[in-house]
């Protein structure tokens, strides 16, 4: 229970820095000389890696680009686990 508890935890988190992720570049499109805010992106922006670093080594790849994880050796995790709309696929957070 612990473990699913951690991993909504990282989800929410990966969605949030997602979110201003997507906001600061939206707003770097029409201010692009704003060196604050450029800042401000890339430190959020190695958050949101991090994030996404942790999750995949701890629950698995959210997306395709986070497969190439240390420690993985030779094996193709991405097919390992059930996709959200698989039987067997466990949503970590409550509904």
């Amino acid at each position: 229970m612990e473990n699913n508890q951690n991993q909504c935890k990282l989800l929410y988190e990966i969605g949030m820095l997602d979110f201003i992720c997507l906001e600061m570049n939206l707003y770097l499109d029409t201010h692009p000389n704003e060196a604050e805010a450029i800042q401000y992106f890339q430190y959020y922006s190695r958050l949101y890696k991090q994030a996404k670093r942790e999750y995949a080594v701890k629950f698995g790849p959210l997306c395709i680009d986070d497969i190439d994880i240390p420690g993985s050796g030779n094996q193709w995790k991405w097919a390992k686990q059930p996709f959200p709309w698989e039987e067997g696929a466990v949503s970590p957070c409550p509904s």
